[in-house]
């Protein structure tokens, strides 16, 4: 938008005369020309302002008056004319047009400023969304490669601390079950030892049991001996005294053969120990052997039994193992399944704040657009209907400059005026921004 002001003076110097009050001497007429143009954009149209001028000078003088207007509305009007002194324009009549003159060079002044503050307004918008605005995303490649890395690094730790862990729980199990190996044996031996210890009372009876029968059997050995000692002194006294000189002659029943009833008990003493020793034999024998089968089924019961619990206890272990196990992949699993529900939820909460700040922006900057083009609006459509009055008012003057015009024109006619020059020049700043003059003279 401009406004320019442009003052043009001639002097004109003429001998004649006139009638009346319209020609007296020689006379000196000036000129002036005001010329204001403005262009600006409403919605998608222009306009343009014209020029108008106004001429005075005394005596007989003859003024000029150019004016043009061009407008986005799709109509322009344009005219000229010239006075002399009060002859066209009353004194009221300069004054409102200047008046109006006035008041619409302040409307572009103000549309100017206006403009000019937009612009900066818009340039400090620029400013600030440039500066607001999220900055663009840098290559994070390097740095997704190290955390990849990183993460694989953490990974392979946890798997090797995981790996590590289980070993610890197997070697703890291994460790519970050789000591539950060692408790197990330790009882089969307490157990054996006792059953030995019973054995042994045993077989301290059995032999506390034969030592009574050897000292029996010495004991009858000694009865035995002393018997034969007794039958040896008793024969030798009877051979003592069947050897005296005195015979006796007894008619008397045969005496018994005391070698034969020695021989008789001995061979009875002697049965009696051997059937005593062979049945303290066979009752040791049989002892023994009940004892061994008790033992040796005992052993027996006992491999047995402790065959199966060795094997219930391996397959315990087993399954205790298989548990634990089991239990700490559980937990792994579980840990990094609650580890990637936080990371995903952190990131999602991330992710919503951005888009809600997003939309935030979006919003507050759409608002604030909307309200700054209503307002533009507004305050255009309001300099519109300001300018389609200052319009209105300026047609209705020159529809009644050119009737004063063509009565003005009339009067001089028939007065005597031999000449007169009028200048039309209209200004259009709107998309060319070309000036086109044209002169006539009558």
């Amino acid at each position: 938008m401009s406004c320019s002001i442009k003052r043009t003076s001639s002097t004109s110097y003429r001998s004649g005369g006139g009638a009346g009050g319209w020609a007296g001497g020689s006379g000196r007429s000036s000129s002036v020309s005001c010329r204001r143009y403005a262009s600006s954009v409403i919605g998608g149209g222009s306009y343009g302002g014209g020029a108008c001028g106004i001429g005075y000078g005394g005596g007989m003088s003859a003024g000029s008056l150019a004016g043009g207007f061009a407008g986005g509305f799709g109509s322009g009007f344009g005219g000229g004319f010239g006075a002399g002194g009060d002859v066209l324009l009353s004194g009221n009549e300069k004054v409102t047009m200047q008046n109006l003159n006035d008041r619409l060079a302040a409307y572009l002044d103000k549309v100017r400023r206006l403009e000019e503050e937009n612009a900066q307004l818009e340039l400090h918008i620029r400013e600030w969304y440039r500066k607001q605005a999220p900055s663009v995303s840098k290559d994070y490649t390097s740095y997704y490669q190290t955390i990849e890395q990183l993460q694989n690094q953490i990974i392979s730790a946890t798997v090797d601390n995981n790996r590590l862990l289980l070993d610890i729980d197997n070697s703890k199990m291994t460790a519970d079950d050789f000591r539950m190996k060692y408790e197990n044996e330790l009882v089969l031996r307490q157990t054996v030892e006792s059953d030995i210890n019973g054995l042994r009372n045993l077989l301290d009876e059995l032999t506390h049991t034969r030592s009574s029968l050897e000292s029996e059997l010495e004991s009858l050995k000694d009865e035995l001996i002393a018997l034969k000692r007794n039958h040896e002194e008793e024969l030798r006294q009877l051979q003592s005294q069947t050897t005296g000189d005195v015979s006796v002659e007894v008619n008397a029943a045969p005496g018994q053969d005391l070698t034969k009833i020695l021989n008789d008990l001995r061979n009875e003493y002697e049965q009696i120990i051997e059937k005593n020793r062979r049945e303290v034999e066979q009752w040791y024998e049989v002892k023994i052997e009940e004892v061994n089968r008790q033992v040796t089924s005992s052993s027996q019961d006992m491999q047995t039994s402790s065959h199966q619990l060795t094997e219930l206890k391996r397959e315990t272990q087993n399954l205790e193992i298989e548990l634990q196990a089991q239990l700490s992949t559980k937990s792994s699993l579980e840990n990094s399944l609650a580890e990637t529900e936080s990371r995903y939820a952190f990131l999602l909460q991330q992710i919503q704040a951005q888009i809600n700040c997003v939309e935030e922006e979006l919003l507050a900057s759409i608002r604030c657009e909307m309200e700054s083009q209503n307002q533009e609006y507004k305050m255009l459509l309001g300099i519109k209907t300001r300018l389609e009055q200052e319009i209105a008012q300026y047609r209705a003057l020159l529809q009644e400059g050119q009737q004063d015009f063509g009565n003005s024109q009339g009067a001089l006619q028939g007065g005597g005026i031999s000449s007169h020059s009028y200048s039309s020049t209209s200004y259009s700043h709107g998309q060319s921004g070309e000036k086109t003059g044209q002169s006539r003279v009558c």
